[in-house]
């Protein structure tokens, strides 16, 4: 049994389990009703997600490592609430017993805090499905490297 990092709205994979939101809005545009038929989510679970504050720092500029690591911190923070400190260590005790998949709807993993929530339940000795690392431009090789470092040092 595992625990799958997602991102929303992709194809589901064969064994993927229960895809729960962990992010501050749902989807626009769609019913409520068709959340899971359009692989979104089937239980929205915000309480995971970084903040309205949080999510309006991480875009009001263009991405740098610096920025990247103050929300790391400040996410982490945030996750350190009681409330999601009790989910992230309910669904890495879930992860045990059954398949589970959680994720937003980033394009991007490593600009996105699922890598973050990743992080956080295989501190809770949750277990996790390997990652499958996305292709990557020539051009992007060394910030993609940078971040990798910046975000395994902190």
């Amino acid at each position: 049994m595992t625990i799958h990092i997602v991102q929303l709205g992709s194809p589901r994979r064969a064994g993927e389990g229960f895809r729960l939101g962990t992010v501050r809005r749902p989807p626009r545009g769609v019913r409520k009703a068709d959340y899971a038929k359009r692989n979104y989510f089937d239980l929205w679970l915000p309480e995971l997600a970084p903040s309205a504050k949080l999510v309006a720092y991480a875009y009001a500029e263009p991405f740098s490592l610096a920025r990247w690591r103050r929300y790391a911190r400040s996410y982490r923070a945030e996750m350190r609430a009681p409330s999601p400190t009790r989910l992230i260590a309910m669904l890495a005790a879930l992860s045990a017993q059954t398949n589970l998949a959680v994720g937003c709807y980033c394009a991007d993993e490593t600009r996105c805090h699922r890598s973050l929530l990743r992080e956080l339940l295989l501190e809770h000795n949750a277990i996790m499905a390997e990652a499958k690392p996305r292709p990557i431009s020539r051009r992007r090789t060394k910030d993609v490297k940078k971040l990798a470092e910046a975000t395994t040092s902190s």
